[in-house]
């Protein structure tokens, strides 16, 4: 059954007012790159800029608040916690406009992002509208995970990674927001400390809003710089993401499934060869062997083509990894 979209109790002007709000921790080398791409838009609107700044150990909230001495249209709040759920919700309390837009402090929007991304909500009726999520690296190592993460080979078929034809989608990367969607729902929910953006646009949905990708909406992303580093990353992505899948029914498919499988399949696949016979290292031979081609065809150039199987190998399995050990405490069920 098809739930039937509610209407929107405010209807957007041609250029309406925005506040872009920014959860920032620990983002002295990209914050002020960040902010000066969102002040140089071609929108022809009003927007603020909110900087919800965490507890940071290097020098975030000093770049923050010259930031905002430079230009009355930055807005420093304070996010204690340090949590990005937390901080979307403070800045979002300190907003007023009706179009509310996501960026992180290590991201960097294009000049017409803002202007698209009104557009879009406009024309397609959506509560939210997010694009690509531009993986670009700047060390050979960065580049080779910029690659995986922008291939199906890598992090699955999800066109917020891959790209694709503008369409109606179960989730975006960061996104524009009608307020009163957000308000509906309670905002972020808190407790999640990775997932937040997944487990929100859930909720949209159930509410009966679309969510709506456009590629032309990328946005430069800065992939993590070593190995150690990835590994967390993609550990955490995959322990918060069983989490959502806990709390709402029926969000998981088999693109979510196929890392923790590879992971059991591969493990199991190695211990009983050891024990039984050696013909039963088959299946991980075979894992191991898709990994190597798949980083061969990937990389470019001789270094890349080394590399990338261990990208791959690394995102793949400490995401399986944390789907599997993820634990009920995370988020106690309601």
């Amino acid at each position: 059954m098809t739930t039937v979209p509610t209407p929107r109790k405010v209807e957007l002007s041609t250029s309406p007012d925005l506040s872009v709000i920014l959860p920032v921790l620990n983002e002295a080398n990209h914050l002020a790159d960040a902010v000066k791409a969102i002040l140089a838009q071609d929108y022809q609107g009003k927007f603020e800029v909110i900087l919800a700044i965490g507890p940071s150990k290097d020098a975030t909230l000093e770049i923050a608040n010259e930031l905002a001495k430079s230009d009355s249209r930055i807005i420093v709040v304070s996010n204690p916690t340090g949590r990005t759920a937390a901080g979307l919700n403070l800045a979002l309390a300190k907003s007023n406009s009706p179009v509310i837009i996501r960026v992180d402090g290590h991201a960097e929007i294009s000049s017409s992002y803002l202007s698209t991304a009104v557009e879009l909500l406009q024309k397609t009726g959506a509560v939210n509208v997010g694009g690509l999520m531009g993986a670009v690296g700047k060390t050979r190592f960065e580049k080779s995970v910029a690659r995986a993460m922008r291939s199906p080979l890598g992090v699955g078929a999800a066109k917020f990674h891959t790209g694709g034809e503008a369409g109606e989608v179960d989730t975006v990367y960061l996104g524009c927001f009608l307020r009163e969607a957000l308000n509906d729902i309670g905002g972020f929910d808190e407790r999640f400390i990775r997932a937040q953006d997944w487990e929100l646009n859930f909720r949209l949905r159930q509410r009966g809003g679309k969510i709506y990708f456009d590629p032309r909406l990328e946005v430069t992303y800065r992939p993590r710089a070593n190995m150690a580093a990835l590994a967390k990353q993609y550990f955490e992505y995959g322990r918060w993401r069983r989490v959502v899948s806990r709390k709402h029914n029926g969000t998981i498919n088999y693109r979510y499934l196929a890392p923790p499988l590879a992971l059991a399949g591969t493990s199991l696949s190695l211990i009983v060869g050891s024990a039984v016979s050696p013909l039963l290292y088959l299946p991980a031979g075979i894992y191991g062997s898709f990994t190597l081609i798949a980083g061969i065809v990937l990389g470019k150039g001789l270094l890349e083509k080394i590399m990338m199987p261990a990208v791959l190998f690394t995102m793949q399995m400490a995401w399986g990894a944390g789907f599997i050990t993820s634990p009920k405490s995370l988020v106690p069920q309601d």
